[in-house]
């Protein structure tokens, strides 16, 4: 009989594993308290509803272009100039069905199988099943404190030198960290990329969502980066599957016909819809104030609960903390957690090969009552581990 690929054995999501088994234990009637995926409690603003509505009203729904309607290149455009002074010509901007998309049109268009692409790790573990599944090697570079969690040239210099590098993948914020890095590391790590003739990727999705340090876009030191984004995170927009990339004059047309075959097009009313989102700010900066306070709530109680090991907050909406004082397997802790406390987290299994069994990552994209229960559950359990 037929059988899978050995592309698709590619280790599990393991954050959508622990989301449905929290959805099992919510059907039965338990109260979850869900901590485990990166999506905005909220809905998406007001003038993102307002716009697809009109669109839904207007009538016919079709393909676009494949890289995306016009009004909705633009709007990005004028996102890059009003936030970072950046003159970004819309011919380089293309509107992709979720950052999803845009990583796979990325590794297609700019890698052949066999290169080699380095990520940090921790790091999002989409990356490197992607990257497996096209016949990609991940090489992945341990970061820890000396580095805050970083990639830094001399990491680079020493994987390319070991064998050689074809392209470099980082996130500021990053994901599971939520650490950034500062302007200046941005820009130098571009640079020594450039220097050793590397694509530098820059996963920028969780910009917006910025407490402590300064953001900023890869394209202001360079207009040969490529740059992903999204309206998931900042926009919480994760169910409409609508994000963006920028890239590269040459690499333009591969990825508008690599898109043209395997999307045709993002959802046009996922586009309209998304061209008003840049009008929204003072809505998603009350949500992101939420999160701000959700933020100070667990960076206060955590370590009184016993976290000893936090890594540094910067960004996005993740807390990345070592379970060590309470268990050896941060899988069995993060299991036994949510069946026995009502707290759905994802084991940093999920993000680090290396020490992934000592972390676990909370979400803290929830309300923030949902935050304060979570915490006082917590402290109710836990005494009970170990």
């Amino acid at each position: 009989m037929p059988h899978p690929s050995k592309r698709s054995e590619v280790e599990p999501f393991r954050a959508m594993d622990v989301l449905a088994r929290a959805n099992a234990l919510e059907a039965s009637g338990r109260h979850i308290l869900h901590m485990e995926v990166g999506q905005p409690g909220a809905a998406a603003p007001k003038p993102v509803l307002d716009a697809a509505r009109a669109a839904l009203d207007g009538g016919r729904l079709g393909y676009t272009e494949a890289r995306g309607l016009p009004v909705l290149r633009d709007a990005i455009a004028g996102y890059y100039r009003d936030s970072f002074g950046a003159e970004v010509p819309t011919e380089r901007i293309i509107a992709t069905t979720g950052s999803s998309a845009g990583f796979n049109l990325t590794f297609l268009a700019a890698f052949d199988p066999g290169d080699r692409i380095a990520i940090a790790a921790p790091g999002y573990p989409a990356y490197r099943n992607i990257l497996r599944a096209l016949g990609i090697e991940p090489v992945e570079i341990e970061v820890g404190p000396e580095t805050r969690w970083a990639l830094t040239p001399e990491l680079i210099e020493a994987a390319h030198r070991e064998a050689p590098l074809k392209g470099v993948l980082v996130a500021s914020p990053a994901n599971p960290t939520g650490t950034m890095m500062t302007p200046e590391a941005l820009r130098t790590l571009i640079a020594a990329c450039e220097d050793m003739g590397l694509w530098f990727i820059s996963d920028e999705i969780y910009h917006g969502l910025v407490f402590a340090g300064q953001q900023e876009t890869a394209l202001t030191f360079s207009d040969q980066t490529i740059v992903i984004n999204s309206f998931s995170k900042y926009y919480c927009m994760t169910g409409w599957r609508i994000g963006w990339m920028v890239v590269p004059d040459v690499l333009v047309r591969p990825i508008e016909r690599l898109a043209q075959s395997l999307y045709i097009s993002p959802p046009e009313l996922s586009q309209r819809a998304a061209a008003a989102a840049f009008s929204a700010t003072e809505e998603l900066e009350a949500v992101k104030a939420v999160y701000a306070r959700n933020r100070a709530l667990l960076v206060e109680r955590m370590p009184a609960l016993g976290f000893d090991e936090m890594l540094p907050v910067d960004g996005a909406f993740y807390l990345y903390a070592s379970v060590r004082p309470f268990a050896n397997d941060s899988t069995a802790f993060a299991r036994s957690m949510l069946e026995e406390a009502g707290i759905a987290a994802t084991p940093g299994a999920d993000f680090d090969p290396f020490q992934g069994t000592r972390f676990i990552r909370f979400s803290f994209a929830g309300t923030h009552e949902d935050m304060r229960e979570a915490m006082d559950r917590l402290g109710d359990w836990l005494p009970r581990q170990g």
